[in-house]
Parts: C-alpha cells; structure tokens; sequence
C-alpha cells in the first residue's frame, strides 16, 4: 500500500472554507490558521498519512518557518517563494513510487501542473466537505452507539415500552 500523503494549500482553503475565509475578512488570519490546523489535526486521527500544510510567506513577512503540531507538518515559505511554487516542487519531490501524493487547492494552474506530474488534486472546498461528512458519520456512530447502551441498560421488556407508547399515544389524542 502506498504512503498517503496530503498537502495542504493553508490560505486557499482559508479563503475557501466559509467560517475561515469570514475570520480572514475581520482581520483574524492568525485565528483562521489555528482553527484550519485543528479541523487539520482532527482529520489526521482518521486520515492514515501525512499532513503537510503550507502557508504563503506573503501573509507574514519574514518568517520562513517548518514545526510539526498535532501530527501535521507546518510549513511557512520562505519570502521570495510563493506556497504555489513550494507546493508544486514538493509534491515532485514527494511523489515516488512508494508515495500517492494529494494535493488540495482550488487554484486552477497549481492543480493542473500538479496533476501533470502525477500527484492528486482535490479542490478546497471537497476537503471541506469531506470532513463535514466525517463529522456527521462520527455523530451518527456516537449516538447509535448511546442508543445501543441506553437500550442495554433499560430495565423495560419490549411488551411493556409498547403498552407505554400506546398510553401515550392516547393520551396526546385526548389533549
């Protein structure tokens, strides 16, 4: 099975996704990046590869700065190099045989030269909503599971719950 790796472009999807982009136009970009690596780090629990997510320099001029947080590799270019021109030569770097590289941004041309080259492109937006699913599917799953134990742990037979529902039934019909 192939390495997975996802490589996130950090302010294409902040630009993107509705409550990151509403935070980028008050002025909160910082806020947004935090809250984008958290949605990120939380996806990671469920995603069996590696997340690297790069932000433009642009945004915060002279940091050119590499962390990991959260199991994610963060990446902020250096000044003079876009994170479009550092997403398309890592994915080149990244993807090998052994690698099935995706990358994720809306950007026409960098998904296109990234395609070109073999890795994945997923739009910003899909990412967004496939976490969004993943959300729902894991409420789902917890409630069905509460369901499961709260029906484990009731002390009425089957015969019993029906009898009550029907007294209810008429009961309401009566009001």
């Amino acid at each position: 099975m192939k390495n997975q790796i996802l490589i996130v472009d950090g302010y294409n999807v902040i630009g993107t996704w509705p409550q990151l982009a509403k935070l980028k136009k008050q002025d909160h970009l910082e806020e947004a990046r935090d809250q984008l690596l958290d949605t990120l780090a939380n996806y990671r629990n469920f995603f069996e590869g590696q997340i690297i997510v790069v932000f433009d320099a642009m945004y915060v001029p002279g940091i050119k700065e590499q962390f990991t947080k959260w199991d994610l590799d963060v990446i902020f270019t250096p000044e003079d190099v876009t994170a479009d021109t550092y997403i398309q030569n890592l994915s080149e770097e990244l993807n090998i045989i052994s690698n099935q590289v995706t990358v994720v941004t809306s950007d026409q041309a960098v998904q296109w030269t990234i395609f070109s080259r073999g890795a994945i492109r997923l739009p910003s937006y899909e990412l967004y909503k496939r976490i969004q699913d993943m959300h729902r599917q894991l409420t789902q799953e917890s409630r069905q599971h509460h369901d499961r134990s709260v029906q484990r742990n009731n002390p009425w037979r089957e015969d019993q719950l029906e009898r009550l529902a029907n007294l209810r039934d008429q009961l309401s019909s009566e009001s």
